[in-house]
């Protein structure tokens, strides 16, 4: 997208953004971002869940904007992680797969590109960019984009608790092994903690701006949560509902209570109306782990999940609130992707943007100030691995309510109108060729101006003994 362009879609907020500014007496505003990780889009009751129990991110998104067609830029973590913070694809990253990569099969039907181990320094995060405009970020929990040289506090962060290169936790209960985490009470609760250093945080810095990365290891394996509330939901489980884990739903309530908390603390502290809060996920809900025989969760109305480019593995629950200038209450069904959250973030902040040409992102803040949303561009996704959860190598590319998925393993094209088929039970490919290929050519064009590392055939390639290629399904996870 060239610099005219962009520049034209971000000023159309500049009006809405200023008048936010204005109502907090030109204080520069504090910017919180919530991420679980593995958090399915069906997993809170605003989105459709039944079962698990979420007043406070309920309450969120009553007070701000939902967004019904989010994505993650990845079906796994580490890749979209990485485009949360830059504003850039994975593919232009080449960083496609978690950290360090699931190891290539000797008999599979493709050789998968190498695994970058980490975010290289060169690339602008989103604290970095701040940092010139006075503010101080703290990145507390999850990191997985590098180790030792590559750490939150290499990338801009002041603050790093609880972030390594490592994608879970040992445990969720302590005593943890985790930076910043020393001492605690034997069996104190690792989502509960995250919360106590993000309220720490918040009160130690309420009279400047801050940007404060709240990446919960929360609801990633191992399956672990509190007895009590295991109890809860043991005697509500049913097994007619497709969610009825109960682990998974106290790990849910944990994180949902952890969300609460931090609310709470920027209310206490006099900085609710200053704030804007981002909640997501970095990719689709996990179905099935290796250690437990109920499944952990259910995406559906939506196809399959993590590890996969159905919109199951990539959909997002979102919620952005902005006082005074998101509407409460606002339903957004502009589908928007992970790469537009550093646009947005340094539009609000009024900080411009490094090399505007490289950001794949588009900045959300005119459709958060209630503007008519912008006409859809392309989102796209390029996946060429084979997932922990029996996904193929992919990519994907949505236009308006069209989406396309193209199989690297043998080019099988599969297209579907999500408008009225949102579950992608109904390949039209056949009778929407013509799209299909054109689509495909989108794609193809989009893979070579990212410089999209590709999968090769294999020659040593075994039907017998290769991946299953569970396409659409999943199977076990190994373990980390």
């Amino acid at each position: 997208m060239s610099s005219l362009t962009r520049r034209q879609l971000l000023g159309s907020a500049v009006t809405a953004i200023a008048a936010m500014g204005k109502s907090q007496a030109q204080r520069p505003l504090n910017f919180v971002f919530i991420l679980l990780d593995d958090f399915g889009w069906a997993d809170t009751a605003c989105y459709g869940s039944t079962f698990y129990e979420t007043p406070n991110i309920d309450r969120l998104a009553s007070e701000g904007m939902r967004f019904t067609d989010a994505y993650a830029a990845c079906p796994v973590c580490s890749p979209t992680r990485a485009s949360i913070l830059t504003g850039k694809y994975p593919a232009r990253l080449g960083l496609t797969d978690y950290i360090p990569g699931r190891a290539q099969r000797p008999t599979a039907r493709l050789i998968t590109p190498p695994v970058m181990r980490q975010l290289p320094l060169k690339e602008v995060t989103i604290a970095e960019a701040l940092r010139p405009a006075g503010y101080v970020s703290a990145a507390i929990g999850k990191w997985h984009l590098g180790g030792e040289g590559f750490s939150p506090l290499d990338q801009g962060f002041a603050i790093n608790i609880g972030g390594t290169r490592r994608g879970a936790p040992a445990t969720y209960f302590g005593p943890f092994d985790l930076p910043g985490l020393s001492g605690g009470p034997t069996g104190e609760y690792l989502t509960d903690r995250m919360a106590l250093e993000a309220e720490h945080f918040i009160e130690a810095n309420k009279s400047r701006p801050f940007f404060l990365y709240l990446s919960h290891f929360a609801v990633h394996i191992p399956l672990q949560a509190k007895q009590e509330m295991i109890a809860h939901f043991q005697r509500k489980a049913d097994p007619s509902n497709p969610q009825h884990n109960p682990i998974y739903a106290a790990m849910v309530a944990s994180a949902d209570q952890a969300v609460g908390r931090v609310i709470e603390s920027l209310r206490k502290s006099g900085l609710e109306n200053n704030t804007v809060v981002f909640f997501t996920g970095d990719n689709g809900g996990l179905r099935f782990e290796s250690k437990n025989t109920v499944a952990a969760t259910s995406n559906a109305p939506l196809r399959a999940g993590k590890g996969h480019c159905y919109e199951g593995g990539i959909r997002e629950p979102l919620i952005v609130r902005a006082p005074g200038l998101a509407k409460p209450g606002a339903v957004c069904r502009s589908p928007v992707s992970s790469v537009d959250f550093f646009p947005t973030i340094l539009e609000m902040a009024g900080v411009p943007l490094p090399d505007p040409d490289s950001i794949d992102g588009i900045s959300m803040a005119r459709t958060l100030g209630g503007a008519k949303p912008r006409p859809h561009r392309p989102l796209f996704w390029h996946y060429p691995h084979y997932s922990n959860q029996g996904g193929v190598p992919s990519g994907a590319i949505r236009q308006d309510e069209y989406k396309l998925i193209e199989f690297y393993e043998d080019g099988r094209l599969e297209l579907f109108n999500l408008d009225k088929d949102p579950g992608e039970h109904e390949n039209i490919s056949h009778r929407e060729l013509k799209r299909a290929r054109r689509m495909q050519r989108d794609l193809q064009r989009w893979r070579d101006s990212v410089n999209a590392a590709m999968p090769a055939a294999n020659p040593r390639y075994d039907p017998s003994t290769a991946d299953p290629g569970l396409t659409g399904k999943e199977m076990p996870t190994p373990p980390l």
